[in-house]
């Protein structure tokens, strides 16, 4: 089987190939072959289905560099590592059917990115930005039963989320939640406060933290210029990589969101789900401003 698995993608890489199969082949470790040297660069779709995958190597975008399609249903993937960010061109990304309980905020960065399959994982909460792209526009994450919030930026794409919104108990669960009379919904992982309307101020950290953003971008347009001397290594991560963007003005924001509930049920789209569903879009806004003049339908 590693023989012949060999001659496919060598085979691949001598005439070129842009499609390459590789389903049905009981694969537990993304194939070393696949990375050697060069990688596959005229590699555009590429097919891994039903295997038993449980990550992706950090250097896949290096060495498949003009992936359009990935398909990567029916695999065991815990985690899709940061650098799936890199694949610039990548269009169609299937993670449906395997063990995603987080999905990195890379993924919602990925600017030509049009259809997004997750269903049938183990999904909580999606991170802020997807869906700020335009050119996503298909999502799927049906059957994440304990998914309960959706980033608003999806109104108005293709969704599935049937089978979304189940209960579950909040103490069994090391997340902030946020809940707006009978609903509750999980944050992102990297969100570490909630703000409410009647915060006036907000921390000092975040007031500083985009106080740097802001700086940085606007007058050097380089973070690089910035040090772990100058900056302790975790805040410096979180000034390359904020957690998101506020949904109403677009300002960066980096440990504290003002979330806001809009239930599917009562919005124009309740008809297409029919019931299957329990799940909030979720607004994340940056001030008490934004939350309060935030409105899904406008």
């Amino acid at each position: 089987m590693a023989s012949e698995l060999c001659k496919t993608i060598s085979v691949a890489r001598l005439e070129k190939h842009k499609n390459l199969f590789l389903n049905y082949r009981n694969l537990h470790h993304f194939p070393l072959e696949l990375l050697k040297d060069e990688g596959l660069q005229y590699l555009e779709r590429l097919y891994m289905k039903r295997n038993s995958l449980t990550t992706l190597p950090e250097n896949l975008a290096q060495k498949l560099p003009n992936l359009v399609e990935l398909y990567l249903h029916s695999n065991n993937i815990v985690v899709v590592p940061e650098a799936i960010g890199s694949l610039v061109k990548l269009q169609c990304l299937d993670l449906s059917d395997n063990a995603l309980q987080i999905v990195c905020p890379e993924i919602g960065r990925l600017r030509a990115l049009r259809h997004l399959r997750l269903a049938n994982n183990q999904l909580q909460f999606l991170p802020p930005d997807l869906g700020r792209s335009r050119e996503l526009q298909y999502v799927y994450v049906d059957n994440n039963i304990h998914l309960k919030g959706l980033p608003s930026y999806l109104y108005n794409k293709v969704i599935g989320c049937s089978g979304c919104g189940a209960p579950i108990q909040v103490s069994e669960v090391k997340l902030l939640s946020f809940s707006s009379g009978q609903l509750t919904v999980f944050l992102p992982a990297e969100v570490k406060a909630i703000g409410t309307e009647n915060d006036h101020v907000l921390p000092l950290q975040e007031l500083a933290m985009r106080s740097l953003h802001h700086t940085y971008h606007t007058f050097l347009k380089d973070l690089n210029f910035l040090s772990p001397i100058s900056l302790p290594r975790s805040l410096l991560e979180l000034l390359h990589c904020p957690l998101g963007h506020c949904h109403r003005c677009s300002e960066p924001m980096f440990t504290i969101v003002y979330p806001k509930l809009f239930p599917l049920r009562e919005t124009p789209m309740a008809g297409l789900h029919q019931g299957r569903t329990t799940v909030s879009f979720v607004a994340y806004c940056c001030s008490t401003q934004c939350l309060q003049t935030f409105d899904l339908l406008s």
